[in-house]
């Protein structure tokens, strides 16, 4: 049951179980081609794979070139 100021697309444990191959190769693809209406809606999406890339690495595996977890140096 969603709570009435939890949104639609909140990242809960629930959402991300209902999460399969099929599903996640789909939002693998949609971050892969990169083309989004607004970039919230990219951000979005990234912000759901870390969560799968965190809670369920075994189905993120293939895709974690996506997730930029990298450290880098600006010097």
């Amino acid at each position: 049951m969603q709570s009435a100021s939890m949104p639609e697309s909140a990242i809960t444990p629930e959402r991300l179980a209902q999460f399969d191959e099929e599903s996640i190769a789909v939002l693998a693809k949609r971050l892969d081609e990169d083309d989004y209406p607004t970039p919230f809606a990219g951000l979005a999406d990234w912000h759901l794979l870390r969560a799968l890339a965190i809670h369920r690495p075994y189905l993120t595996a293939p895709y974690v070139h996506l997730v930029d977890q990298e450290p880098f140096d600006e010097d």
